[in-house]
């Protein structure tokens, strides 16, 4: 029998504030919701813009550091698995396909916004964290490195 392969990444914007629960075993489990927006041509050949919404759900260590730091709208790249599960519910068949998140990587910068696009006074870099100039190199000659010349 030949092996499945059942692997996703999804990058996308939180949907909602992530949900930490806890088990009746105590074990933490975060659900959330992804927002990925997609663009399109249609039969006429204009471009279409549209958003797929997918459930996360995240276990353990992962969930509570997801709950922590994440909220609704910042952006994050999940990487995991498609699960289906099944449950009765008022007498009727319901079911649900989910991703299991193995990783969460949080995209954009401290307070929701993107990296190194920074709008609060205090997270603003100090003069000794600013950046720094491009170096220039100059064009080095073929000649041979004399190993006295180099100080350490």
């Amino acid at each position: 029998m030949a092996r499945s392969l059942n692997q996703v990444f999804l990058m996308g914007n939180l949907t909602r504030d992530p949900e930490l629960r806890q088990t009746p075993n105590g074990h933490s489990v975060c659900s959330f919701s992804l927002a990925l927006n997609r663009s399109y041509r249609d039969a006429n050949g204009e471009w279409q813009e549209a958003t797929d919404y997918v459930d996360i759900v995240a276990w353990g260590p992962l969930g509570e550091r997801v709950s922590q730091y994440l909220s609704k709208g910042r952006r994050c790249l999940v990487q995991g698995r498609l699960q289906s599960r099944s449950w009765e519910q008022d007498d009727q068949k319901r079911s649900k396909v989910e991703v299991l998140a193995n990783d969460v990587t949080f995209l954009d910068g401290r307070g929701g916004t993107e990296q190194g696009n920074v709008s609060d006074e205090a997270d603003k870099p100090t003069p000794s964290k600013a950046a720094k100039k491009d170096v220039v190199i100059e064009d080095v000659s073929d000649e041979p490195i004399n190993l006295d010349d180099i100080p350490f």
